[in-house]
């Protein structure tokens, strides 16, 4: 039961926003009692919490299945975006905009998560694409790792449309790999924006 209330949860506060989803709500949805969550979570703040860690490991399970699938470093920045695009389209706003605003404490615990798995998944990125001969070899690859987390969690966390964030997401994933790719590079990644636009 937990795990479905958990589940239904999240997907109420992805669709409908953290702070206006209530345990009413979920209770009513769930054709369940209030008093059936609260046995469970003993307040909204903790079941967002479990929720935020649930998006968190299935969002970084199928990163681990989108790099196995061994894309050059280019592509692969590309699918992880798409995956992202695909898993929040329905989503009007930014679940990370409003844990920010609403829920500062869940989200500080959330970045500092984040900031390591981000840090380590860049660096191995920009060092696949180094050997590749699609990014330049004179990198410091612990910056432009730290630039571009830096430059996308700064768009997710001001800007309150998702659609918007995916947008500027996308600017921000060109003007990354513009920055660091060979000449072989920008090949590959006019050949990933033509796919991207069509």
């Amino acid at each position: 039961m937990k795990e479905k209330i958990i589940k239904k949860a999240t997907e109420m506060f992805l669709k409908l926003g953290f702070k206006s989803v209530t345990m009413d709500d979920i209770a009513c949805e769930m054709c369940i009692s209030k008093k059936t969550i609260y046995k469970y979570f003993h307040n909204k703040e903790v079941l967002i919490e479990e929720g935020t860690d649930i998006i968190h490991q299935k969002i970084h399970t199928i990163i681990d299945e989108i790099v196995a699938k061994n894309y050059n470093a280019i592509e692969e920045n590309f699918e992880i975006r798409k995956m992202f695009k695909e898993m929040f389209q329905s989503i009007d706003n930014s679940p990370v905009y409003q844990l920010k605003k609403h829920y500062p404490e869940i989200h500080s615990k959330m970045i500092a998560n984040e900031l390591e798995d981000c840090n380590n998944m860049f660096q191995q990125n920009i060092i696949k694409g180094m050997e590749d001969g699609l990014y330049r070899q004179d990198l410091d690859v612990e910056v432009y790792a730290k630039f571009y987390y830096l430059l996308i969690f700064s768009i997710k966390e001001s800007t309150a449309s998702e659609k918007e964030s995916v947008k500027l997401e996308n600017y921000a994933l060109e003007y990354h790999t513009r920055a660091m790719a060979t000449p072989k590079g920008i090949t590959e990644l006019e050949k990933q924006l033509s796919n991207l636009n069509t």
